[in-house]
């Protein structure tokens, strides 16, 4: 029976051998709030569920050696998130750039970061 930190390398593995050949043919762009607002609300929460998987693939990695939070992001992330769900991030980031769209050109990911992430740290403490 394969144990859930295999089947996570197994998976980080895949994706990793997915990206590279993405990567061969084409570089892989950043989503900005451009794609954001253009997509669906089914494609954004795709794109929400993939990212979320990175992430928890990275931290079933980890989970018998975790790093600190000066070796990587994850458990910042994990903190920063909690209560979140993909529906809410999803609607944060739409009124976010609804009422900011100077800012499309910004990444979602740095987005998530600094507007969804970072308070909820404040906010754990």
């Amino acid at each position: 029976m394969m144990t859930a930190k295999w089947r996570a390398l197994l998976a980080a593995v895949a994706m990793a051998s997915a990206l590279g050949v993405a990567h061969a043919q084409q570089v892989i762009p950043v989503v900005t709030g451009e794609q954001w607002q253009q997509s669906s609300p089914e494609v954004k929460k795709a794109y929400l569920v993939g990212l979320s998987n990175a992430f928890q693939v990275q931290a079933a990695y980890e989970a018998a050696n975790p790093p600190t939070d000066a070796q990587s992001i994850v458990p910042r992330l994990q903190k920063g998130l909690r209560g979140q769900t993909l529906d809410g991030v999803r609607s944060q980031l739409d009124a976010y750039y609804s009422k900011n769209p100077s800012m499309v050109k910004r990444p979602i990911v740095d987005t998530i970061w600094f507007e969804i992430v970072v308070p909820g740290l404040a906010k754990a403490g």
